[in-house]
């Protein structure tokens, strides 16, 4: 049985080059990035809509700069797309506006 896994393994590993090797390792790295800057992006603007919701505007208005922060360095990571970041960040600031 442990042949059979060794096998398994030789196999896999048979046609993986170096650089496909640290391409994979280099990716990996690259995904926890992204995750954790759309998932800081995620919850400011969260922040925000929650507040507006609870019609604390000013204190959304407040939250406001992180959240636009957020959704840019979401943008300057190549998360999201520049038009997808300027039309969440018009929602939001029609949202949170005291008119």
């Amino acid at each position: 049985m442990a042949q059979a896994a060794a096998a398994g393994n030789k196999k896999q590993l048979q046609n993986r080059k170096k650089s496909a090797i640290k391409a994979a390792r280099v990716a990996l790295r690259r995904r926890v990035i992204n995750l954790r800057r759309s998932r800081a992006m995620k919850e400011a603007v969260k922040d925000v809509v929650a507040l507006v919701a609870a019609g604390k505007k000013t204190d959304a208005a407040a939250k406001l700069p992180a959240a636009y922060q957020a959704i840019d360095k979401a943008v300057k990571g190549k998360v999201i797309e520049a038009n997808t970041a300027a039309r969440a960040k018009s929602a939001l600031a029609k949202k949170v506006s005291t008119k």
